[in-house]
């Protein structure tokens, strides 16, 4: 949304006769649509003696640097207007350089406090990044100036981001009051339509009855289309744009996006060349663009139901992991939500996070681990972390779980009710991967934080404090923990069929548990108290005492540790973050030689969601020692859902221990690992893989592996022995 500011009449001499002429005048008629007109004036303003005047006039014809160069003339001395910084700072805004655009308004604040428009500025780059401070600098620009219409579209497209719908309608009327041709307002007006499924033909026409190449208002539809879920209806609004004007390159990147979105890579690559080739040149574009030439590092791995896009660097370690979960995934929630998905699921995995957040620009929420638009999913790979930031099976439940609830309701379906769905998922799954209440999650519960559920959407688009998305998440998930407990898990599906006919929340709730919305916010929060509540009126207590047991055990004072610990871990038993008692009372453990304690509480930490791989690895290695290999193996079996790269010892001795229990087939998925780890020894993996697959009656195999073996070492003699022996055999199977 450009500004559209009304700026001071300018006369100046034209062809020998005073003509007043303003700025404003010349983004007028462009925003009426006559571009020919306009740009007959910009270039007007290009020949004033006032270098305001000329950048203004310079933006216009899209001159960027003149125009740039001429505001910084514009504001050298001391006492120029502060409006100058704030057009500046739009300018510097629309060019991709938002810090320095952040700069200049403060300038100007600086000079002006009382001035609207630099608050408009400032909401507009935080509205980008969705910055909880977006809703707050609009308001406050409203609050100096109630007449500035850009005040009240920019609310309203703030207020729809987070499913205000009535506020919305409120602000986008309040500025089509100010000015009848406000036309963002009627755009979000359309879009109001559109989310609801009513037909948004009556403002659309409006806006082209003002201006029928105003491309921006197709734009913005398919923004906010996009943050509802809405992916192809938002590919839809996108091609208007285009076809409105054809030269809204912004538009045409938007565009390659959503495609991309869709699991497309031609047409992308053609609109995004197009907006790079024409000067578009955001993050966005250009890190878009290099992703898509990218991909030709990937391996695509495709059957009836999976399409599976992994870097070449671990895609034969990964694929055989991710394919069989993937399947496992499909077949539980095809039982689970009594519905099968109507195209192949396509999942991209990233070894680099940078890739990754490619995929996510221009989306709210977390956004750090996985993301889902339709039947595409893009998540982080293992390497793409340090160990134990992310468990990718717990990812990708969370996101296939999204993949179904948007198929089942046709994308119609609030924020908070996916995303908790999907946590929930994460937790019926395995415990150890449940919804936990972390330190951020205890502060919001003790400073009555939670939101009302008709209004918990508000809680993951724009935050209004740090760790607001965090606790939204949980606090999602943990509703659907409650319904399921108090009523049913057969009741969240018959929510999601309740949303699929377009009911509100509050409608939800009073149709499928009885209640109405006020009353179920009260029985949840009783719940959450009975649950968290003594946790997180002691959590001030309980830092300070973790402080005091870190420094203790720093000091190696180890039966201190071991008896002031449990009494620590009781006040928090779910923190198993940075420095937690589990760890700090398993190495006094250690130190004291009482091998049993330690795996007794190494065990606990397993239970409570632990993911340090390290600290797995020694359990596993603990419960080897004590005669208990099923344990040690099916600790290691988690690790794999952590960090199953870069750690060939792991998958060998995971490899080991299944073959030694004649859990076959487990073995030969670890030991082929193993050589998709490009291990040292080469020979020893292929030979390990094939006496797995001789176990497994899988003779071809075992004669493939074994040729493996012998075509990198001819004087193997244990891998000669077994190829003889399969030689001889009567019979070979597949």
């Amino acid at each position: 949304m450009r500004l559209l500011l009304l700026l001071p009449i300018l006369v100046y001499p034209c062809a020998g006769l005073a003509h007043a002429l303003a700025p404003s005048d010349c983004w007028g008629l462009r925003k009426h649509g006559h571009p020919t007109e306009a740009q007959a004036c910009f270039n007007k303003l290009t020949k004033s003696g006032d270098p305001y005047t000329r950048a203004e006039g310079f933006w216009g014809l899209e001159e960027w640097e003149q125009a740039n160069q001429q505001f910084r003339l514009a504001t050298q001395s001391a006492d120029s207007q502060s409006l100058y910084k704030v057009r500046w700072g739009m300018l510097l805004h629309e060019r991709f350089n938002s810090t320095e655009a952040v700069d200049l308004f403060h300038e100007a604040l600086n000079t002006e406090p009382s001035n609207a428009e630099a608050y408009v500025g400032l909401a507009t780059v935080s509205a980008d990044g969705f910055d909880g401070k977006a809703a707050a600098y609009a308001a406050k620009a409203i609050e100096l100036d109630p007449k500035l219409a850009e005040a009240h579209e920019l609310m309203a497209n703030l207020a729809l981001s987070n499913d205000d719908r009535d506020l919305a309608v409120a602000e986008a009327d309040k500025a089509i009051v100010i000015e009848t041709d406000a036309l963002d307002a009627m755009a979000i007006h359309a879009a109001i339509e559109l989310i609801a499924d009513r037909p948004p033909d009556p403002w659309l026409a409006k806006i082209s009855a003002i201006n029928p190449r105003y491309g921006e208002g197709y734009a913005l539809v398919a923004h906010q289309l996009q943050l509802h879920y809405r992916f192809e209806d938002g590919v839809l609004y996108y091609r208007k744009a285009v076809d409105a004007n054809p030269r809204l390159w912004a538009a045409h990147s938007a565009l390659g996006i959503a495609l991309m979105r869709e699991g497309q890579e031609a047409e992308p690559v053609k609109e995004l060349e197009l907006s790079y080739d024409n000067g578009y040149r955001d993050a966005a574009t250009v890190n878009s663009l290099r992703l898509l030439d990218s991909y030709k590092n990937f391996e695509t791995f495709r059957d009836d139901t999976t399409i599976l896009k992994l870097n070449k660097t671990e895609a034969d370690l990964l694929q055989p992991y991710m394919q069989q979960e993937l399947h496992a995934i499909l077949a539980t929630y095809q039982k689970k939500y009594q519905m099968k998905l109507p195209a192949p699921v396509q999942l991209e995995v990233y070894p680099n996070h940078e890739d990754f957040a490619v995929r996510t620009m221009g989306m709210p929420g977390l956004g750090a681990l996985g993301v889902t638009f339709g039947e595409v999913v893009a998540m982080d790979s293992p390497s793409a972390r340090k160990p134990g930031d992310i468990n990718w099976g717990a990812t990708l439940w969370h996101e296939m779980s999204h993949v179904f609830i948007l198929t089942a309701t046709n994308h119609r379906v609030p924020r908070w009710f996916t995303e908790g769905l999907a946590v929930h998922e994460e937790g019926q799954r395995s415990p150890e991967w449940t919804n936990r209440a972390t330190p951020d999650v205890l502060s919001a519960i003790r400073e009555k934080k939670l939101l009302p559920v008709a209004r918990l959407d508000r809680g993951f688009v724009y935050p209004e404090y740090p760790s607001q998305v965090i606790v939204s998440y949980f606090q999602a998930g943990s509703i659907c923990d409650f319904i399921q407990e108090k009523w049913s898990e057969g009741k969240l599906l018959d929510m999601v069929h309740s949303y699929a006919q377009l009911q509100t929340t509050p409608q939800v709730v009073q149709a499928n548990l009885g209640l109405a919305a006020e009353e179920f916010d009260k029985q949840y929060l009783a719940w959450i108290d009975k649950k968290y509540g003594a946790e997180a009126a002691r959590f001030n207590e309980w830092r300070d005492k973790l402080k005091a047991l870190v420094a203790t055990a720093q000091q190696k004072q180890y039966d201190a540790v071991l008896a002031q610990g449990p009494a620590v871990l009781a006040m928090y038993p779910e923190y198993i973050g940075d420095a937690n008692v589990y760890e700090l009372m398993a190495i006094a453990d250690k130190a004291k030689g009482d091998a049993k304690a330690q795996i007794g509480i190494m065990t606990a930490y397993e239970h409570a969601g632990g993911q340090s791989p390290e600290i797995l690895k020694q359990l596993a290695a603990l419960e080897e020692a004590a005669g208990k290999p099923a344990e040690a193996a099916a600790t290691l079996e988690r690790v794999n859902y952590i960090y199953p790269v870069k750690d060939e010892e792991l998958h060998r001795h995971l490899g080991d221990l299944l073959y030694a229990q004649k859990q076959y087939d487990g073995a030969i998925r670890e030991y082929d690992a193993v050589v998709a780890s490009n291990p040292i020894d080469k020979v020893g993996a292929q030979f390990n893989l094939a006496q797995a697959y001789l176990a497994a009656g899988k003779k071809d195999k075992a004669e493939e592996s074994v040729l493996a073996a012998l075509e990198i070492a001819p004087g193997y003699r244990p891998a000669q022995k077994l190829l003889l022996e399969l030689k001889q055999s009567p019979e070979k199977t597949n």
